[in-house]
């Protein structure tokens, strides 16, 4: 397009976007109310611990096509590290045992008949259930679709989609589970393997897109907060930043990549999900012991997932409401309590930081679900993007890539 296209917002949503149209050719200017980009996904130097950490812990899938695209357009798809094939290994509390669920490839799922690559304790027949899923009707909670108990619910089922939809799964939008299994457990090994940022998410995931976005020319202004927008008809014809205003032309666009309870006192009469869930996420620096796997589920304790880093062990908690007051220090001794029995690590607390996010996801609710709008609007210059947009998946790092790349598409189509 000949114009200029304001992009509101520098996280992951807002830098897709920025990328997908800048490699079209088009003049974009990215306008970021804080003083980094990134938004949940960056990394900063924390004195705490005394090292560089990342805000928060974040898996990706192989089969997050989106992500792996944005990746590769910054030339960083070989940061990621993860094992040849796809595997996940557990450790319960409880019992003392511990499994590496191992899936095989193609897409039949052969690992099911296999004990030693299917959930510890399981039966073929115990997978069955999980189609119901795939079928759910509109507008329905899991725990109203399937049975949340058993063996393979706690052992997959719900570490899965606690950690995919940031709910008690339950309570979460059976047609977004839906999509978690669509794109994990029924596509096959080949998207599931499991990946993680071993140099951080900044240098994986944002130093890197800005770099890009400057060699296009593109603009990036931090500290610069949008107050309103003015809209006449069916554009918006000016941006109010407060001391300055931006008067846009006829071939100008804007694609606003906010947060929603920023988003909504912007567009009028938006619908937006009101309703959130935090995540906590905590930082130990230690050096793993040998043999840690990347990335360790943790059943039947307050830990859901352990990632080992260099020089540093990290845990996150989805659906953390319960976790958001109180002492830290308490909480970062339960927490570390937990890794040390897990991982064989000492017992005294090495130096940690605790991150808790208290709206880091909407509520993926069917309700709240219901509520998310798509990345077109009523103005013809003006697009949505975020990842509590309507992508048909939660709020995850693939859905705010998708989110960027859906509103770009509609500005292009709009030129």
């Amino acid at each position: 397009m000949a114009g200029t296209v304001h992009i509101i917002g520098a996280g992951l949503a807002g830098l897709s976007a920025a990328l997908k149209l800048s490699a079209r050719g088009s003049r974009v200017e990215v306008h970021e109310a804080t003083a980094f980009a990134g938004g949940r996904c960056r990394s900063y130097h924390d004195a705490a611990v005394g090292m560089t950490i990342d805000n928060g812990n974040h898996l990706l899938l192989s089969g997050n096509r989106a992500a792996l695209d944005y990746l590769a357009d910054i030339g960083t798809a070989d940061r990621l590290i993860g094992p040849p094939h796809a595997e996940f290994t557990f450790a319960d509390l409880a019992s003392g045992e511990r499994w590496t669920l191992r899936f095989n490839d193609g897409r039949l799922p052969l690992w099911i008949f296999s004990p030693g690559r299917r959930v510890l304790g399981t039966r073929v027949r115990d997978y069955l259930p999980l189609v119901k899923l795939l079928r759910a009707p509109p507008g329905t909670a899991v725990g109203e679709v399937i049975v949340c108990d058993g063996v393979l619910y706690k052992r997959l089922v719900e570490p899965l989609l606690l950690a995919a939809l940031n709910i008690d799964p339950p309570q979460g939008a059976a047609r977004l589970a839906a999509a978690v299994i669509c794109e994990t457990l029924a596509t096959g090994g080949r998207a599931c393997r499991p990946l993680i940022a071993r140099e951080g998410l900044g240098a994986t995931l944002i130093e890197p897109a800005l770099a890009t976005l400057a060699t296009r020319g593109a603009t990036v202004r931090l500290e610069h907060q949008l107050l309103g927008l003015r809209c006449t008809g069916e554009r918006v014809e000016a941006l109010d930043f407060g001391d300055e205003t931006e008067a846009l032309g006829a071939a100008d666009a804007v694609i606003l990549a906010v947060p929603p309870y920023v988003a909504a006192p912007l567009v009028e009469g938006l619908v937006v999900p009101t309703e959130f869930r935090a995540i906590v996420n905590a930082h130990f620096r230690i050096d793993p012991p040998a043999g840690l796997p990347p990335i360790l589920g943790v059943l039947n304790g307050t830990v859901e997932w352990i990632f080992a880093f260099p020089g540093r062990v990290s845990v996150t908690i989805s659906a953390g409401d319960r976790l958001v007051e109180g002492a830290r220090d308490v909480l970062a001794k339960t927490i570390w309590s937990e890794v040390a029995s897990v991982t064989g690590l000492q017992a005294a607390l090495p130096p940690w930081q605790i991150v808790r996010e208290r709206r880091a996801t909407f509520a993926a609710t069917p309700k709240q679900d219901a509520k998310r709008p798509g990345a077109a609007t009523r103005w013809r210059n003006l697009a949505l993007a975020g990842d509590w947009t309507d992508t048909g998946l939660p709020a995850t790092i693939e859905g705010a890539i998708r989110s960027g790349d859906r509103a770009a598409a509609v500005i292009a189509g709009s030129s």
